[in-house]
């Protein structure tokens, strides 16, 4: 006999926490997309502002690396499983993915992209947070909307 997964009952309507898990995992495709891009122009990334760029480009990666796992491990405590393929993230991610190896100002462009990308998906999520009084998933949306928007304006001034 298989046994019966758990109830939960945190004070968040089943209904209400499957919304927000569906909105917690576009963020976390988001995330990790963005987080793979940024690896991929940490390694790649060539010119004369070669080291400061792969030296901030390993900051970025490295503070998303630990933000999937943060936004997972919600979905988890919501009660659903966190997607984890790479055909999943591509079906709920709105980041494009590149495959070139883009010159160094394109990098900083499409970073600056993904990072206001991430932002806006996590900021459409916060009707129904609020609706169902999640004040840990707001809680978490509020600290990366923080560091993508500074992340975007630092990124960003590299441009102007």
């Amino acid at each position: 006999m298989a046994k019966k997964a758990p109830s939960i009952n945190i004070g968040i309507s089943d209904k209400n926490r499957e919304k927000i898990a569906e909105g917690l995992s576009c963020l976390l495709a988001d995330s990790y997309t963005l987080y793979l891009k940024t690896h991929n122009f940490h390694w790649n990334v060539t010119g004369p502002m070669f080291n400061t760029l792969h030296t901030m480009f390993m900051a970025q990666y490295t503070e998303l690396h630990t933000a999937v796992d943060e936004i997972a491990e919600r979905i988890r405590a919501l009660g659903f499983p966190a997607p984890g393929s790479y055909s999943q993230y591509a079906k709920l991610t709105k980041i494009a993915e590149e495959t070139g190896v883009p010159k160094a100002e394109e990098m900083i462009r499409q970073l600056v992209e993904g990072h206001e990308t991430v932002a806006r998906t996590g900021r459409a999520l916060f009707p129904v947070v609020e609706e169902a009084g999640d004040e840990p998933t707001a809680d978490l949306l509020t600290q990366r909307l923080q560091i993508h928007e500074k992340t975007a304006w630092m990124l960003r001034s590299m441009l102007e």
